[in-house]
């Protein structure tokens, strides 16, 4: 009679000790997405000495291009921590990011370290749904050569960021913790956004199994909306895939426009905090704003620039945009780019623009012909010998009042209104089309140089045309301080 064949014992104990095993050590080591408000990083007031000694990972430090990024729940003393924050080298920009009891941190060198005036966001990658109308006009990869990293810092800086080690980023390309990525225009071929993202586990042995991300900046001349989204969900997506838990990112608590966006994508706001080394890169985010704030654009360029050179502001009237530079002994009071040396008559040339066009055609210079503003019968002749016109204000400034190619005679009357609300008498030219160069001469020599180029934005099947304008206005206006700005016809 057949016998049914028995498993050996032995075997069996052993299979049912590993079982056993296993699930010790997943009581051990709990999913993170199950116990999500008290994580570690989540709990920064908790005893972390078990975080770092049990998986023996130690004062993990990942170098990223821009500087360090300091992982604090893994160092078990703030004074180690503290440490390493101050060899920081210069020109770079250190964080410490998941600082354990911040406040005790900065206690520690109040003079030398801040607590960073950031928001940090957390996407739960299990919650995440990607766009159901995904860009076509963004094609977001990796870098794969080194005019990628040269366009990237050319964003950065426009963007008052600090620029990538471009040596060091070329070596990463393909690296596995640091994952440096670009958006690439599909009609240029342009680069118009970078990001570079920290696969957390590929670092150290992370329990919590996240990632995060960081450098996000859009060239602020692109016309394509939405370059900030795509970088955002190829990361987002990225590391979805690789099964990690979260994301995390840091916001300037000032940049509401960014936190709406990312609150669209699912991201919490969450208690984790960063601590930086006082630097020049960071020093308006730990010292008082200053009235200089309070100046228009132009004279804000001006006293920004003077006191990066060591050059003493003192603000007199914020809305008359006057303020006093001082040097060694010496002061000179301006208005905006006026100055106390400059003469009344010079003064008088450059506000109207009639005077000045009279300067300029006696130096030989060819000029646009132009004249005031007359009755109606009058401006329709002007229009109808020119065909296409400029109206402007006869006194002014930064574009105020300005209407550009006026071809009928319904436009060109509503625009001399507009134009009269900045000043009485309006100017008509000819409107000629060509280059809009604009040239600095300082002491007859010509010192600078720009090309304004008319505003464009491509529709993506999704957003009105004034969002677009919108947001294109938007990103201008934090790239130039509040100068250059899209203005919308009413």
């Amino acid at each position: 009679m057949a016998t049914r064949p028995t498993r050996n014992l032995a075997s069996r104990t052993s299979d049912l000790a590993f079982s056993r095993q296993n699930l010790q050590n997943e009581t051990t080591e709990p999913d993170v997405r199950i116990q999500r408000l008290s994580t570690s990083t989540m709990c920064n007031w908790k005893d972390l000495s078990s975080y770092s000694s049990t998986k023996g990972q130690k004062n993990i430090v990942l170098e990223c291009g821009w500087g360090r990024l300091l992982f604090g729940q893994t160092f078990n003393s703030a004074e180690d921590l503290i440490e390493e924050i101050l060899a920081e080298r210069t020109g770079t920009r250190d964080l410490a990011f998941y600082v354990r009891d911040p406040h005790i941190l900065v206690s520690l060198a109040p003079n030398i370290v801040f607590l960073d005036p950031s928001h940090t966001f957390r996407i739960w990658l299990d919650q995440y749904r990607p766009a159901t109308n995904p860009s076509s006009l963004i094609f977001v990869r990796r870098i794969f050569q080194k005019s990628d990293i040269e366009s990237a810092n050319r964003i950065l800086l426009s963007r008052q960021m600090v620029p990538l080690d471009a040596e060091f980023l070329w070596k990463k390309r393909n690296s596995r913790a640091l994952i440096p990525i670009v958006a690439e225009s599909v009609s240029s071929g342009e680069i118009v956004g970078i990001c570079v993202g920290v696969d957390h586990p590929n670092v150290f042995q992370d329990p919590e199994n996240g990632a995060s991300l960081w450098s996000l900046a859009v060239d602020p001349q692109v016309n394509i909306p939405g370059v900030g989204e795509s970088l955002s969900r190829f990361l987002i997506e990225y590391f979805q895939v690789r099964g990690r838990a979260y994301m995390d990112l840091s916001v300037m608590h000032t940049n509401t426009e960014a936190i709406s966006f990312y609150k669209k994508l699912g991201f919490q706001r969450i208690p984790v905090y960063s601590i930086k080394r006082r630097n020049e890169i960071n020093e308006k985010l730990f010292t008082p704003r200053p009235l200089e704030e309070k100046l228009n654009p132009y004279a804000k360029l001006i006293t920004t620039e003077a006191k990066r050179r060591g050059i003493f502001v003192r603000v007199i009237d914020t809305e008359k945009a006057i303020f006093e530079l001082s040097n060694g002994g010496r002061n000179i009071i301006c208005q905006e780019s006026l100055t106390s040396l400059t003469s009344s008559l010079s003064y008088i040339f450059c506000q109207d623009k009639r005077l000045t066009r009279k300067i300029l055609a006696n130096a030989g210079l060819t000029v646009t012909t132009q004249r005031l503003s007359g009755t109606p019968e009058e401006n329709s002749a002007f229009l109808n010998l020119h065909r296409r016109v400029v109206v402007k204000p006869l006194l002014g400034e930064q574009g105020r009042g300005i209407s550009v190619d006026i071809r009928d005679e319904d436009s060109l009357e509503r625009s001399i209104r507009f134009a009269k609300k900045i000043c009485d008498e309006v100017l008509l030219e000819e409107m000629v089309d060509g280059i809009d160069l604009r040239l600095v001469v300082i002491n007859f020599s010509l010192v600078a140089a720009a090309i304004r180029i008319p505003a464009e934005i491509v529709g993506d099947g999704q957003h009105m045309i004034r969002q677009l304008i919108q947001k294109a206005s938007r990103r201008r206006s934090a790239a130039t301080g509040g100068e250059s700005k899209i203005p919308i016809d009413d």
